[in-house]
């Protein structure tokens, strides 16, 4: 039997039990009373059972410490640190060991607090739920949902917990993600044979599934982890697939590694023949190998990512993971649906038009009774369309307000994206029973048996006005409580209600912005193509090409996409139809992003390589978004586009300056080795070096980025690196090998003093060429810096050259240098920038603009998506995804509902 509230749930699983027995008796068995719980009896159940919680994003902090920790090359550095402490050098031992500590610090503190602005943007993101509490029907957190709360199902939600089914009409939901089968399961309120499998659980809907079509409302019997989905999830580990920007860095480090066993073991090799001390040899080895590896770049990414959320979300952009930011800043061609994004999505009831001998308020007043959503105190329907709300809350609807109270709903029969309407059958006070159908006017028009001239002229002129329209039909009906799509026939049509979504007058300012970042924006909408012609004809786009979703069935793969090309607006398009245009597009290249809000946009947005919703959505489609938008304008998602690409920009600043400053200085030390009787600098001295040239690359993040690099998409480029490196660290090994002709030939330097020297001008020549690097521009002082940035490579410079001059000089091996060693090294870094800034004007005009990279092979279907797709899926059944409107869960706050991500393992 079920368990009370008061009581352990039960091991076989609650809904299991609870679909073998009666509704009646479960509600009895979870004290539920008719009106459904009070709000003071919630919250007590709440305090008792916790939140409706499967998985939570947190920053854990031994995690990210284990993140810094688990670096091959970190591992040996500190195993020749122990070695080295053992046969006597010490010093270098417990130098090795400090700056090994605070490079893992500051990395951790990066990283770490990027998990926290992570953390703290899960938290924005809400889903909500109708339930009955109080005795009417009100929405709340899902996060709050308690066993025996009474929930509302429509079409397009994800089921938030474990719910014995009370009533269904049409209800199908897809299970895929629990149980594989890829067709939508019908749910009835009958029970089931104790111990039936749970993919035969017909009176339950369980958490985590999505409502395919019709409709239902169900009594909570289990939440959170005790959920059959929770369970399940609370198994899986929580590996995340990588997206594009993951798996370019991670290209990027396994090229490092290439240069750095190359250079590590030829140097030791080289260090070995001239009998230079063993241990010395593979300190020196393992220093240059960390020398040469951008070590702070996870940090540099990490805060980068953080830095640029928080500004994303001040622009009132979220993302679900951080590294979606960079994906976003990819996009070179956007699919977005109209309505409340080129519109001003606030829709307004104007007028009902009637057929002749009806009035229009019959009309309005039967509009007002097609409604699948249930209503509250007030008579006002309670998680309702843009339409429904829209007709209510119009002062026409007021006067009928009063009439409506003596008719009865009895049966309903949901809206669906085939048929494209509701019906409902209500009694009036006399006790007769009428069919009552509402929806696109050419799917109830064909149900009519006579359509007037004058009604068909009336529809073609809202149209061509840009109006929304529905139409209204009826017919006397049986009293019956279950309906089929068989009932709407003979259908008799009252009228057409019309509303009003105007252009957004920012709109066009909005698709400029978009165009001058390079992106294309193309309109994908299930509106009449008349209406989308003028809209789009309102915000400037005359001459823009159109398909209809009956254009698209009559051409093949081929022949769209060349049609995709040249075409701007897509109407009356099914959700398969959207999902189609985005696949294709993606075949040709570039990034696409879709921007939808409904449950017909989630096969689009699975589709997209960044799927964009906003906060307003339906449950299925925020689910299948990447990027969540809180404000629903194109404005707002180009902000966000050009933060994801400053933040691209800003890494490989980063980048490039590691890889060509380090394999400059690398490979000075490879060739010093062969003429000095000496090591070039000692181990814990290069370790020093490249912690403080990376602590002045921290504030890269703050950097400034031109103009023209946001412009256009940037992608990771092995190859342009890779030359960038070849071309560049050379000019770095020239100057260090003035350093030596001067400290050997000028000075007459010793060991000590040649290190110092050394030192010296490599922090300075390498840290100070970020102000030639980090722009294109020639010269460099035509784009400004940030002031962070300038500040901390100064100060990073200085520090190094007023070290040798400290009590600690004696420690770190250093000695003071002579006056006239700083004039040199200040003319040095002159020449050095402006060969660099020669190498540039070289570098890239011969370079060019580069295409888009090819992905690594597989690489681009990889990416469809750890934050999108739901581990469930993979127990073994992927095809579920290619199914309407399934989705795994995502996130809704630091504590989250069964719509947040649950761990995930990595995709063949």
């Amino acid at each position: 039997m079920v368990t009370t509230v008061g009581a352990r749930p039960m091991a076989g699983g609650r809904a299991v039990s609870a679909a073998a027995l009666p509704t009646a008796q479960v509600l009895r068995d979870l004290q539920v009373p008719e009106g459904g719980l009070s709000s003071e009896e919630a919250a007590r159940r709440l305090k008792r059972w916790g939140p409706n919680a499967v998985h939570s994003h947190r920053a854990r902090a031994w995690l990210v410490l284990w993140h810094q920790l688990r670096s091959p090359l970190l591992g040996l550095l500190l195993a020749a640190a122990v070695v080295s402490y053992f046969v006597g050098e010490r010093s270098d031992a417990v130098i090795i060991a400090v700056i090994v500590a605070l490079s893992v610090g500051l990395g951790f503190v990066n990283e770490f607090r990027a998990e926290k602005t992570a953390q703290s943007l899960h938290a924005k993101i809400r889903h909500r739920v109708v339930v009955l509490r109080d005795g009417r029907p009100q929405e709340v957190e899902v996060s709050t949902l308690v066993p025996g709360d009474v929930v509302e199902l429509r079409l397009g939600d994800i089921v938030p917990a474990d719910l014995r089914l009370l009533q269904t009409a049409g209800l199908e939901c897809s299970e895929s993600v629990l149980t594989g089968e890829s067709l939508p399961v019908a749910k009835d309120t009958a029970a089931v044979p104790a111990g039936t499998a749970l993919a035969d659980l017909s009176g339950c809907a369980l958490m985590g599934t999505v409502v395919h079509s019709g409709s239902g409302r169900g009594v909570v019997v289990a939440t959170g982890a005790e959920a059959e989905f929770g369970k399940i999830a609370a198994g899986l580990s929580g590996h995340q697939l990588e997206t594009e920007f993951q798996v370019g860095l991670r290209r990027f480090s396994m090229f490092l590694v290439y240069v750095a066993g190359a250079l590590t073991t030829s140097i030791f090799i080289i260090n070995v023949a001239l009998h230079k001390p063993l241990i010395d040899a593979l300190l020196f080895s393992l220093a240059i190998a960390v020398g040469i590896t951008p070590q702070l770049l996870p940090a540099v990414v990490s805060t980068s990512l953080a830095a640029g959320s928080r500004r994303m979300s001040r622009r009132k952009v979220l993302v679900k993971r951080l590294v979606c930011i960079e994906d976003l800043g990819d996009v070179d061609v956007l699919f977005t649906d109209k309505t409340g994004t080129l519109t001003q999505g606030r829709i307004d009831f104007m007028r009902a038009v009637p057929v002749p001998g009806t009035s229009a308020e019959e009309v309005l007043h039967r509009g007002l009774l097609c409604t699948e959503s249930d209503v509250d105190g007030q008579g006002r329907p309670v998680g309702g369309n843009p339409l429904d709300d829209a007709l209510w809350d119009s002062p026409a609807a007021a006067a009928q307000r009063p009439v409506l109270s003596g008719w009865n709903r009895t049966g309903v029969l949901p809206f669906d994206h085939e048929r494209r309407m509701v019906s409902v059958t209500v009694t009036d006070p006399a006790g007769d029973t009428l069919l009552v159908t509402k929806g696109a006017p050419e799917t109830v028009l064909e149900r009519c048996t006579e359509v007037p001239k004058p009604v068909r002229e009336a529809l073609d002129a809202e149209f061509a006005a840009g109006n929304r329209v529905v139409a209204v039909a009826t017919r006397p009906a049986h009293l019956a409580t279950a309906l089929s799509a068989a009932d709407e026939r003979d259908l008799r049509l009252a009228g057409l209600l019309v509303f009003l979504d105007p252009p957004k007058p920012d709109a066009a300012e909005a698709l400029g912005q978009l165009d001058a970042l390079g992106i294309t924006t193309k309109i994908v909408t299930g509106d009449n193509p008349t209406v989308a012609a003028k809209v789009c004809q309102d915000l400037g786009l005359t001459d823009a090409a159109m398909l209809t979703g009956t254009d698209l069935d009559a051409m093949d793969d081929e022949r769209l996409t060349a049609a995709i090309r040249d075409t701007t607006v897509f109407a009356r398009v099914s959700p398969e139809h959207k999902a189609r245009i985005v696949r294709i597009q993606r075949k040709t290249g570039g990034d696409v992003a879709f921007l939808g809000d409904g449950v017909n946009d989630a096969l689009a947005l699975h589709a997209a390589d960044v799927g964009v919703s906003v906060d307003s959505a339906t449950d299925v489609a925020k689910d299948a978004a990447d990027v969540i938008l809180l404000e629903k304008d194109l404005g707002v998602l180009a902000d966000g586009v050009a933060e994801g690409r400053r933040i691209f920009a800003n890494t490989i600043k980063y980048v490039l300056m590691g890889t060509s400053s380090n394999f400059g200085n690398m490979f000075s030390a490879a060739g010093a080795s062969l003429f000095l009787p000496f090591l070039p600098m000692l181990p814990s001295q290069i370790l020093l070096n490249n912690l403080l040239y990376d602590t002045s690359q921290l504030a890269i993040p703050t950097d400034e980025v031109d103009e023209e690099q946001v412009r256009r998409p940037a992608h990771w480029d092995i190859a342009f690196i890779r030359r960038f490196m070849i071309c560049f660290g050379p000019i770095s090994s020239l100057f260090d090998f003035v350093t030596f002709a001067v400290m050997l030939g000028v000075f007459h330097a010793d060991a000590a003093q040649f290190h110092t020297g050394w030192f010296v001008e490599s922090l300075a020549t390498q840290t100070l060429v970020i102000f030639a690097i980090r722009t294109r521009r020639i010269p460099f002082w035509r784009s400004r810096p940030s002031l962070p940035l300038t500040l901390t490579v100064l100060g990073v410079v200085a520090l190094g050259a007023a070290l040798p001059a400290t009590p600690l000089a004696d420690v770190l091996g250093f000695q003071p240098l002579p006056t006239a060693f700083f004039a040199a090294v200040a003319v040095m870094v002159v020449v050095y920038l402006l060969l660099v800034e020669l190498g540039k004007r070289i570098f890239y005009r011969t370079t060019g603009p580069r295409g888009r990279p090819e992905p690594a092979p597989g690489h681009r279907h990889l990416r469809r998506r750890a934050a999108r797709f739901s581990t469930v899926t993979r127990l073994p059944h992927r095809q579920a995804l290619r199914r309407p409107p399934v989705k795994g869960p995502h996130p809704t706050g630091t504590t989250v509902s069964p719509h947040s991500p649950v761990p995930r393992t990595p995709s063949a």
